[in-house]
């Protein structure tokens, strides 16, 4: 086999700040940029999440030093390996990490990285389908098996998903009508009711029935519990209404960082309140959602619905990121490298 030979240039995204303003072009990089880890990947895929907008944006809550590459998701193959574990043409996906905050991110034809980041990408799931799952399917997976670890079971009442229109929200309702539960899906897009249909949502709720804070220490009790990807007053209404034994996994901050809360869901209901953190998710967690992503015919078929997944390019990136900013985007975004 022939020994791969780096190009003197590869093509990606690069953010710089100047003046304070961050500047965005496509450029052809020297190959020295990429950090000096044991695995190259050539890209043929990623995709667009919330933190890459901030980082793409200047936000150095995400990014620390510029110019920068951003995307946290990445699936390719390996073209070379200093990693026993990892050999020339393995297909293979990185999410998380450092990838695309610190480290030079999957916005690019190739990225380095250590092996401990790298997946090996399942033989029945194809790079465009793992980037439509990418790091929004890795969060709602682990958040639902979360859920049930917790015995937030459907037969609590219904499950609750808020978001539910944008990329982790939209892949939770998948996934919990599949596991079975009634989902509602609150969302502040009244045309996003025909695909949360088709996800398997029961009925949509307006964002603002649960967005709306109240004085109240305690609400109705209606829920086992739910996925929220919002944070803010939002997570902690969905906490007041959620039943005895219920649960809520929670994995976004959109609509806030603080939660207006007291304790009584906790220890009046025995509610719990899971965090979810898919960049830190250990391995064997990882290997095991991927590959039940893999064998999921209804989630597969799902990612081929032009609604809930669409593609773009490198070079079409400046909506995306905007609307991901404004909150205006449904579902998922693939990159084509």
């Amino acid at each position: 086999m022939v020994a791969f030979v780096p190009p003197a240039t590869y093509r990606a995204l690069r953010v710089s700040l100047e003046d304070g303003a961050a500047r965005r072009a496509v450029l052809d990089v020297p190959w020295s940029v990429l950090p000096d880890y044991d695995v190259t990947v050539r890209v043929s895929h990623s995709s667009l999440n919330y933190k890459d907008a901030l980082s793409a944006s200047g936000n150095r809550g995400v990014t620390r030093d510029y110019p920068h590459t951003p995307g946290i998701d990445a699936a390719g193959t390996v073209v070379a390996s200093r990693d026993p574990r990892f050999a020339e043409g393995d297909a293979v996906v990185c999410t998380g990490f450092d990838l695309g905050m610190g480290t030079a991110g999957g916005l690019a034809e190739y990225v380095r990285v250590p092996g401990d980041w790298l997946v090996r990408r399942p033989a029945a799931l194809s790079a465009r389908d793992a980037m439509a799952f990418g790091t929004a399917g890795l969060t709602a997976a682990l958040a639902v098996d979360r859920l049930a670890a917790a015995g937030a079971t459907a037969d609590l009442g219904p499950a609750v998903v808020t978001g539910a229109s944008g990329g982790v929200g939209s892949l939770a309702v998948a996934l919990l009508a599949g596991a079975g539960y009634e989902v509602v899906a609150s969302t502040g897009k009244a045309g996003a009711a025909g695909l949360l249909g088709r996800l398997g949502a029961a009925r949509t709720l307006p964002r603002a029935e649960l967005a709306t804070e109240s004085p109240r220490p305690l609400l109705f009790a209606q829920y086992a519990g739910g996925v929220d990807t919002v944070g803010g007053a939002t997570l902690a209404n969905l906490l007041k209404s959620t039943a005895i034994g219920g649960a809520v996994a929670a994995c976004g901050l959109v609509g806030g960082s603080d939660v207006p809360l007291t304790v009584f869901p906790f220890i009046l209901r025995g509610v719990a309140l899971l965090g979810v953190d898919s960049q830190h998710a250990p391995m064997a967690a990882r290997e095991a959602v991927w590959e039940r992503l893999a064998t999921d015919a209804r989630l597969l078929g799902l990612v081929q619905d032009a609604e809930l997944v669409r593609e773009t390019g490198l070079d079409a990136l400046e909506e995306p990121f905007a609307a991901l900013l404004a909150g205006g985007v449904t579902g998922r975004i693939v990159v084509r490298l």
